[in-house]
């Protein structure tokens, strides 16, 4: 190229490829990032759509233990008397611990002979609740065997005259419990109950077979020999499901129901809705339209067994519900930057470029580019290490966020749940024994749970940090000398070293990453750690006896560990120092000017520790 050789592109042509190239990177960005964020948020709204899933599924699960229950009574005693049956029921105070339940009872299987005894003894009963009106059970020819309720509790006035109720008279009902009895199994009929006018005011039933506790059960014929009656409850779907948008951590999601196994009506009857719950549902509104299909709202569709029956729980939010606000302008700022580095790049070859070319007609201003050039260097490496600084503060910033979330919102959640689990197996302690042992097993297990919590925030963070650096540096050395076996001996000058949260936090880690090469490489059996501070700078030697260090390995290809303790001193503004020999042992030595006043320094969370404390103990 000669001097006098035109650009082959005008100085316009430039700056619109420019343009055009800042523009294609940052619209690139701008969508990359968007599909980041809303993955994030889908991922976490699945997360919490799968909670409420569980919440469902273990409230339908006591459901069925509670109606167990009730069959061992009267599998134990199946002359089982009303006021019997009425105390156990009061004992098991469903009103406060399963606020579903609207009623529980107990329906006797009866042959056809019998039925004028039992009608003389539910006429008796009712009369003593002031009905005389009883319409007795007649015999029909073509059935000979009868399933009738005897027991409700509570017992309303109003549902009195469900006493004495044939539950064989209706055909879906009679299959269902047909199909229980020979396969001993909790039965649901699908067949809905209208608590209340409205929408969401639909009751379900769930039955038990009771067998006769001195009759064999192997076969099909033996279970109905057997065959005592039936045990059941009924609950409504709204107190089901109640509170379970109540715990989102958001706002604005919708919670559908939908039963995908509904029962067939009878002949005379309209079939009913599939939907059992929709919490948008109002008096006003009974059918709120499905939400919209345009890519504004998370959507997440959850299988829920109700006992071989499926459910279907469809959660939406909209996708807003779900951003905060630096999400909506982080996708601009983010274009915005890679357009701007992109510009700056595209501006940074073409200024080489010109330069290229105008080198030989300029040596000494080439020369002089050289030079501009090695103090953008100088300046890059500062700007790099600084970015490393900020970085390694927001990790540690993060840490610390993650470490007290966990505690603030998991830990306590499982104390929480602990407390509820251990009251549980309180109450159930000499009544129910099956139950008990189940509730101490998930007492056992949410202990277990609780500690690797506690394991996982010391991990992030430990919180003895901030009680100060001396207590860090205690605790630090007390856990690797437990983990490892390694004797470790600490020498403080007795200083309480209250300097700022960065550099407190920079020697803990330096110490956790030096006692860390120690175990995994230098195979000593004693470690001493001298920690002191004069003249305003803090200093922290870290001996080993060691095999020391082998000729090269401080640099050998893919070994960060010394190297990043040398970039956190450096980012402080100290000296470091590492003197190593064969069968000499290691030793490291970190200087840090730290000021000669702790006035700036930052207090302990003296709230954080003590709520880890009483975390702790709750663990324990």
């Amino acid at each position: 190229m000669t001097p006098d050789r035109p650009s082959s592109m005008s100085t316009p042509a430039i700056l619109l490829t420019g343009a055009l190239l800042s523009l294609a990177f940052g619209a690139a960005s701008y969508f990359a990032t968007s599909e980041a964020i809303e993955s994030d948020a889908r991922t976490r709204f699945r997360g919490i759509a799968r909670a409420a899933q569980y919440t469902i599924d273990a409230r339908i699960k006591s459901y069925s233990d509670v109606l167990r229950g009730v069959a061992g009574l009267f599998r134990a005693n199946p002359d089982t008397s009303a006021d019997q049956f009425r105390q156990y029921v009061a004992q098991l105070d469903i009103t406060r611990n399963f606020s579903g339940i609207e009623v529980i009872n107990y329906a006797r299987a009866v042959r056809a002979e019998h039925l004028p005894a039992l009608n003389d003894e539910l006429r008796g009963r009712l009369a003593r609740h002031g009905v005389h009106n009883f319409q007795p059970l007649q015999a029909l020819p073509e059935r000979d065997t009868y399933t009738v309720l005897v027991y409700i509790e509570p017992l309303p006035p109003h549902a009195l005259d469900k006493i004495g109720l044939d539950l064989e008279a209706r055909g879906a009902v009679r299959r269902a419990l047909a199909t229980a009895r020979d396969n001993g199994t909790l039965s649901a009929s699908g067949t809905r109950i209208a608590l209340e006018a409205g929408p969401n005011q639909s009751g379900l039933a769930l039955r038990l077979p009771v067998y006769r506790s001195d009759l064999p059960t192997a076969s099909v014929e033996q279970r109905r020999l057997a065959y005592a009656g039936s045990a059941g409850l009924g609950f409504g779907v709204t107190p089901l499901v109640s509170g379970v948008l109540d715990e989102f951590p958001v706002k604005g999601a919708r919670l559908i129901l939908t039963e995908l196994t509904a029962a067939p009506p009878e002949p005379d009857e309209a079939p009913p809705r599939a939907t059992l719950y929709d919490s948008l549902a109002t008096v006003e509104r009974p059918l709120p339209a499905l939400p919209p299909d345009d890519g504004s709202m998370f959507a997440a569709s959850l299988p829920i067994e109700f006992n071989q029956r499926l459910w279907r729980a469809d959660f939406t939010i909209p996708k807003s519900a779900l951003y905060t606000r630096f999400d909506v302008y982080y996708p601009w700022l983010a274009a915005f930057a890679v357009g701007m580095s992109t510009a700056l790049l595209y501006a940074l070859f073409q200024t080489l470029a010109s330069s290229r070319r105008n080198a030989l007609r300029m040596a000494e201003e080439m020369t002089r580019e050289v030079r501009a050039s090695q103090a953008k260097l100088q300046a890059s490496h500062e700007k790099l290490r600084m970015l490393a600084a900020h970085a390694e503060q927001i990790k540690e910033g993060e840490r610390k966020r993650i470490a007290r979330e966990i505690h603030d919102d998991l830990a306590q959640n499982l104390l929480a749940l602990k407390i509820e689990a251990e009251l549980l197996a309180s109450r159930t302690r000499g009544s129910q024994k099956r139950l008990h042992a189940r509730a101490e097993a998930t007492v056992r297990q949410i202990e277990v749970t609780i500690r690797s919590v506690r394991q996982i925030i010391n991990d992030l963070r430990p919180n003895v940090l901030d009680l100060g650096l001396s207590a860090a540096v205690d605790w630090q050395v007390a856990d690797f000398a437990r983990r490892t076996g390694i004797a470790c001996e600490l020498v403080d000058d007795g200083d309480d070293h209250r300097i700022d949260d960065g550099c407190a936090t920079a020697f803990f880690r330096i110490l956790q990453e030096s006692l860390n090469n120690v175990a995994r490489h230098a195979r000593a059996t004693k470690v001493r750690i001298d920690l002191h501070r004069h003249a305003g700078m803090l200093t922290m030697t870290i001996r080993d006896n060691g095999v020391g260090m082998q000729p090269g390995s401080r640099n050998r290809h893919g070994s960060f560990g010394l190297v990043g303790i040398e970039e956190r001193v450096n980012i402080l503004g100290g000296a470091f120092s590492v003197s190593s020999g064969p069968e000499s042992g290691t030793t490291i030595v970190v200087t840090i000017p730290v000021g000669g006043d702790a006035d700036t320094d930052m207090a302990p969370d003296s709230a954080g520790v003590q709520g880890h404390d009483r975390f702790s103990r709750a663990a324990a």
